[in-house]
């Protein structure tokens, strides 16, 4: 039975798509490997995230993951010591090329910092013009409608998911999981079909001595299901750069056990309403081993909506 996976790229910071995101994307094409980049879209308030020091097990994962080396000083300034920078404005060159070069391209945020932090207690209307703000900006860039959304930090609420219903999106990438599915999120059903992250993320697991970097590949192959969907979420600021080797071990190891690359958009082909394979789980927000905070996770029990 063929294994499949796909990978996922976030791209958070400025740094991020005028560096890691393309030595990434020349990286998989010499490869032939499929990858879907979502893009931050608007200001760099990377620095904004110090707040986050008073959160549970922060502090912890930033000593371990040499957050300084990969995102540099200066990122970690922007939008407090320094100005924030315009990620589209700045960067749209980038982008274009990586779509040029056969990868699905989708929104992450407009400003990672104010929906990770606050998407989950902003109104409706806000969480609506953030988001609107981001597709203007997608379209600018791109030329057409963004149909592809995968939050930052896998956060998500019930009126986000609305404004995603009422952009008629193909697909989003929110959530932890097995498998993918159509969320409820108290009691509101979406129909944006949702494609979880099924594996780790590299940032947690690296610094953590059960995890020395020369296992973590073979650690990874141990994880796959064999007869599902594996979802990698990677990123620009840390797969993309200062571990583009480890990464690159990581592909040898899995293209050494016959996995098979997809995108996501393959995926979502697959599983949408009307064809086989079709389910719906409840959406809880819940702890990750490796990261601090909660994060939207698919629950058990999925149910068939259709066969």
């Amino acid at each position: 039975m063929t294994t499949h996976l796909a990978i996922k790229i976030d791209v958070d910071t400025d740094r991020g798509t005028r560096i890691g995101a393309l030595q990434l994307a020349r990286f998989l094409k010499k490869r032939e490997i499929p990858a879907t980049y979502f893009f931050s879209l608007g200001p760099d308030n990377t620095g904004k995230a110090i707040r986050r020091a008073f959160r549970s097990g922060f502090i912890r994962k930033v000593g371990r993951t040499a957050v300084v080396k990969n995102y540099g000083i200066k990122t970690l300034f922007y939008g407090t010591l320094l100005p924030a920078p315009h990620i589209g404005q700045r960067n749209g060159k980038s982008m274009q090329e990586i779509l040029e070069s056969g990868f699905e391209v989708g929104i992450h945020c407009y400003d990672h910092f104010r929906w990770q932090d606050y998407v989950r207690i902003m109104p409706m209307d806000s969480i609506g013009i953030e988001f609107e703000k981001a597709t203007q900006e997608f379209k600018r860039i791109f030329g057409f409608d963004a149909r592809y959304a995968g939050a930052p930090g896998w956060q998500t609420c019930r009126n986000a998911r609305r404004i995603y219903d009422g952009n008629d999106l193909d697909y989003s990438s929110d959530t932890r999981g097995v498998c993918p599915y159509y969320p409820i999120v108290d009691d509101y059903v979406s129909k944006t079909l949702e494609i979880p992250t099924t594996l780790p993320t590299l940032d947690e697991l690296i610094g953590r001595k059960e995890f020395p970097i020369e296992s973590i590949p073979n650690h990874y192959c141990s994880l796959l299901y064999r007869d599902g969907i594996n979802v990698l979420t990677i990123h620009a600021e840390i797969e993309g750069m200062a571990y583009l080797i480890l990464f690159r071990n990581m592909l040898d190891a899995f293209l050494a056990r016959g996995v098979e690359f997809l995108s996501l958009g393959e995926i979502a082909d697959e599983h949408k309403l009307g064809k086989r394979g079709a389910y719906y789980n409840e959406l809880k927000m819940k702890p990750i081993d490796g990261r601090s905070g909660l994060v939207a996770t698919q629950t058990p029990d999925a149910k068939r909506i259709d066969s």
